[in-house]
């Protein structure tokens, strides 16, 4: 992901795990300091920053439930980005809908 970093504006922020503490681009949770504890302040932004990440994961779960996003695409390379843009709507489609439910 770092390498791919270079195709983004400088301003576009991205979340990610510990991996990514220190890069410029990245929002980290907050490191547990060598024999010391973290404020509860930074335990509440961290528990933000879990449930923000955990929605995102969830996404990518349903995505892959579609098993061409999974698994090596074997149609002509030209068809992938129709494909998975129609896997993506019917995503959120259905996040939609779970979303309108509650």
């Amino acid at each position: 992901m770092r390498e791919r970093f270079r195709q983004f504006a400088p301003k576009q922020k991205f979340g990610g795990d510990k991996a990514y503490q220190g890069e410029a681009q990245v929002t980290t949770p907050c490191k547990k300091p060598k024999g010391g504890q973290l404020t509860d302040e930074q335990k509440q932004q961290n528990r933000e920053f879990s449930q923000q990440r955990i929605f995102v994961e969830h996404v990518i779960r349903l995505i892959k439930i579609f098993n061409v996003a999974r698994e090596r695409f074997r149609l002509n390379c030209l068809n992938y980005k129709p494909v998975i843009l129609v896997i993506c709507g019917l995503v959120r489609l259905r996040i939609k809908a779970l979303i309108l439910s509650c």
